[in-house]
């Protein structure tokens, strides 16, 4: 601290090694309120008088002498009055602490001796032997308890029928019915369903001894009556084989096209020609067309009729069979239009056998002999993708038609109408 020539500190200076200009970071002392300039009476810097020594409180050593810091106080004489304490800050006036009254006893409270420990119990030797022979009884009594139980476990793990868990008296618990387990079949794959067919080995059609319904196909309720009165007959020849062949047998519908096929039909086709619908596995027949073609040559017609009603109804074992699944799988999976083409040909084709099946199986009863036979072979050697109207190669040739109806015919079965493992030639 700079000091004057006489050796007293500079006013305005209060750190050590202060100067005239305030020390780096610190802040100069300010005064809140302005002091007059003179420098006051001087105060005495005497010990006693240092606040330090006036705020001190005695220890409370004697009676009667209290401190806010030093515990609660000691406990007064018998009879005497309570002194008043002092030096509380607690809000809301003095409250009492420590002793409410002076103990009756004249020792202290506390002493520092230990108190006496008493001396250990001692038992005669007869109590002695008596609880030994307690607790030995106990033991050997637990040992064997526990040789029993582990024995009556090991019993019921050999041999668990022996003791049965309920008792006589208890009403048996209901046996719950077997849990109903769900068996996945795999799937059979498609060319597996078309290439190997139980079909093909279920032996021939039946023969039915059904006569071609003797009905005049000149009118639309007449071409109706025609039809209905062929299908049984195609029913009872086909549902032998499909059962051998380890399919349910079901009787398709027959519906007659009365118009254009709209949108809201479930399946479409051309109003003049027939066609099988797998969705509601109906039969659908061109009814103009067949009127049209009678007109112009009946005895044509008819035998067109009875081959076209066999055509359709072989869609209708190929539904049962589950090869139109099959078949439609194959065909919805390539991306090739010619591809999809050679499928629908190999159906088609194939339909044409089973058709051919059901007629030469029933020849005798349907009368395909002589000029009726020769109608039917000419209109199948000229039947093909050649003649339709769009030049569309889904059904094949005229050629491919002869050669698969011929076999099936004398064959009188589907044995020879496997069509998808044939060449590509034979189905073109």
């Amino acid at each position: 601290m700079p000091e004057s020539e006489d050796g007293t500190p500079k006013p305005g200076h209060f750190l050590p090694g202060g100067s005239d200009e305030p020390a780096a970071g610190t802040r100069p002392l300010t005064l809140k309120s302005r002091q007059p300039d003179g420098l006051g009476k001087a105060r005495s810097v005497a010990l006693d008088d240092s606040p330090v020594r006036r705020k001190a409180r005695p220890i409370p050593t004697d009676p009667g002498t209290t401190s806010e810091y030093s515990g609660p106080p000691v406990a007064p004489l018998t009879g005497g009055p309570l002194p008043p304490l002092t030096g509380t800050r607690r809000i809301g006036g003095q409250r009492t602490t420590g002793w409410h009254k002076n103990p009756s006893r004249g020792v202290p409270q506390f002493s520092t001796e230990p108190p006496p420990v008493k001396p250990p119990r001692h038992y005669s030797r007869r109590v002695i032997a008596g609880l030994s022979a307690v607790v030995l009884v106990m033991l050997t009594g637990a040992t064997v308890a526990g040789f029993k139980l582990i024995n009556s476990y090991d019993t019921r793990v050999d041999n668990p029928l022996s003791q049965p868990s309920v008792k006589k008296s208890q009403v048996p618990i209901p046996t719950p019915p077997d849990p109903t387990v769900t068996v996945t079949v795999p799937g059979i794959p498609d060319m597996v369903r078309l290439q190997k067919n139980k079909i093909y080995t279920s032996g021939k059609v039946a023969a039915v001894s059904c006569k071609e319904p003797a009905i005049t196909p000149d009118s639309q309720s007449a071409i109706l009556r025609y039809y209905q009165a062929l299908l049984p007959c195609l029913n009872k020849a086909w549902e032998p084989v499909v059962k051998r062949a380890g399919y349910d047998f079901r009787a398709p519908k027959l519906r007659l096209q009365t118009s254009q096929a709209t949108s809201e039909d479930t399946c479409t086709g051309e109003s003049d020609t027939a066609f099988y619908c797998g969705y509601d596995e109906s039969i659908n027949i061109s009814w103009k067309s067949d009127l049209a073609y009678y007109k112009n040559s009946p005895e044509g017609a008819r035998v067109w009729m009875l081959d076209t009603m066999a055509h359709e109804y072989g869609h209708h074992v190929q539904e049962m069979t589950e090869m139109l699944t099959a078949e439609t799988s194959r065909e919805g999976w390539t991306n090739s239009k010619a591809m999809k083409l050679e499928w629908s040909r190999r159906l088609e084709l194939q339909a044409t056998c089973f058709g051919a099946a059901f007629l030469g199986a029933n020849k005798k009863a349907l009368g395909m002999s002589g000029e009726k036979l020769h109608v039917w072979q000419w209109e199948t050697q000229h039947s093909g993708d050649e003649y339709s109207k769009k030049k569309l190669r889904d059904h094949g040739s005229r050629k491919n038609n002869w050669v698969w109806a011929d076999p099936g015919f004398k064959a009188a079965g589907p044995a020879p109408c496997n069509t998808f493992t044939a060449p590509a030639a034979k189905v073109s």
